[in-house]
């Protein structure tokens, strides 16, 4: 069965081409020409969600907040804005991943794939981490810390998983964001610093205990 991928964006005519080519990849392709239309489409439950961050009424990051909770699959922000705090603030609203417009289809589609890839080998996960306190279901992609769940994005989560499964190895922030998100480009090191700085203090609502050390000048890694 193909793969559901759910266009939001009002550039009627980038939406055309988009469909028109990754139809040709042999994708299901929805599409919708502004946010209220996309919120009413998450229904149809897509297995990806390309979404564009300027529009109006409601714009890419409102939409991505509305729906984090409702749907699991990957969210790809569609942006011409480059500015470090838009970035950030479209990751904070639970966005996976962003792409800068113009780009290429080329790179759009492994983009993609990158992403459903990584969306199949974390469904086909079933192994549990144990840590003192900590548990993490890796089958369910939870993280919970005594009898309490911690409320994750999906990239949050993503870099607990990789860190957890390399426990004591450090790696530094274009490493970790090419493994998270699936590719390197400028302002990869912004966005994990950012990421990380949200999971140390999701974790200080419920434990004194530090899990992630900085490594300065190198990285990250996860304390054994």
């Amino acid at each position: 069965m193909a793969y559901k991928i759910l266009i939001i964006d009002d550039d009627t005519e980038l939406l055309k081409m988009l469909k028109k080519f990754l139809e040709i990849k042999k994708y299901e392709i929805i599409t919708a020409e502004n946010g209220l239309e996309g919120l009413n489409k998450i229904k149809l439950q897509p297995d990806i969600i390309l979404l564009d961050v300027n529009m109006p009424n409601i714009d890419g990051i409102e939409v991505c907040r509305r729906i984090r909770d409702k749907v699991a699959c990957p969210i790809l922000f569609l942006t011409a804005r480059v500015d470090e705090q838009d970035v950030v603030n479209g990751l904070s609203s639970g966005g996976d991943d962003y792409i800068l417009k113009p780009f290429s289809l080329k790179e759009l589609d492994a983009r993609i794939t990158a992403h459903l890839k990584r969306e199949t080998r974390r469904k086909e996960k079933t192994e549990m981490c144990f840590q003192g306190e900590l548990s993490i279901d890796y089958k369910a992609k939870t993280v919970q810390i005594h009898t309490d769940y911690l409320e994750l994005t999906r990239s949050e989560y993503g870099i607990i998983e990789f860190l957890t499964m390399n426990p004591g190895m450090v790696f530094d922030k274009d490493r970790i964001y090419e493994k998270v998100c699936g590719y390197d480009a400028e302002g990869d090191s912004r966005v994990i610093t950012e990421l990380i700085r949200r999971i140390r203090k999701k974790f200080q609502q419920y434990t004194e205990t530090e899990y992630i050390e900085t490594i300065w000048g190198m990285g990250y890694r996860w304390i054994k």
